[in-house]
């Protein structure tokens, strides 16, 4: 696995550059934002993700690890294939893209070109347990709140419940969510009601 180039820029397109490493050019596509970083005839260091498929065997170069590390991410929901991955790092940054799919925000996912409502939430579904699994992709804490803060909020307001009201009950039940790191929605809903009702 190539997991790293460096050398001189000896071509920049729109979506991929060449890249001389000691004599030998290599041909790594990428997003808008990482080729207008490159200049021709600069050295650079791309951080790489190698593509093989059965009818191709592709190169695909970022400007940082972390960027890459998404880009792997994304393809390995089913069904989703490096073109598509590529236009999620290119529409979204990394910690974009990991806040939507920790608080399945669909509208921001399928920001992307190609990626509808079933495919979105596809990404949300079996991308969400691999964010928190993989080392530099842990959830923030205040990610999963911000969750559970809207999803509650949106409930207690679908109740007829005003949008001041929602506020307070999810004051009051802080501590309460603060105590499981992944509270069932039921339960703060619940305790929501509850809090409302005294």
């Amino acid at each position: 696995m190539i997991v790293q180039l460096s050398g001189k820029i000896v071509q920049i397109s729109g979506t991929w550059v060449a890249i001389d490493v000691n004599g030998f050019g290599v041909k790594a596509f990428c997003t808008p934002a990482t080729a207008a970083k490159l200049r021709l005839g600069q050295s650079a260091t791309l951080h790489t993700s190698l593509v093989l498929r059965q009818d191709a065997v592709s190169l695909y170069g970022f400007a940082d690890a972390d960027e890459r590390d998404c880009f792997e991410l994304v393809q390995s929901a089913s069904g989703i294939g490096p073109k598509m991955a590529l236009a999620a790092v290119s529409v979204l940054s990394p910690s974009e893209l990991r806040a939507a799919i920790a608080q399945a925000d669909l509208k921001t996912i399928t920001k992307v070109p190609g990626i509808g409502n079933k495919v979105a939430q596809r990404l949300v579904i079996e991308l969400k347990d691999k964010i928190g699994a993989q080392p530099g992709l842990d959830t923030p804490l205040n990610l999963i709140q911000t969750a559970w803060q809207q999803q509650v909020k949106a409930g207690l307001e679908g109740l007829g419940y005003s949008s001041r009201d929602a506020d307070t009950a999810l004051d009051k039940i802080a501590d309460f969510a603060a105590s499981d790191p992944q509270p069932e929605m039921a339960a703060l809903l619940r305790a929501a009601l509850r809090s409302l009702a005294k």
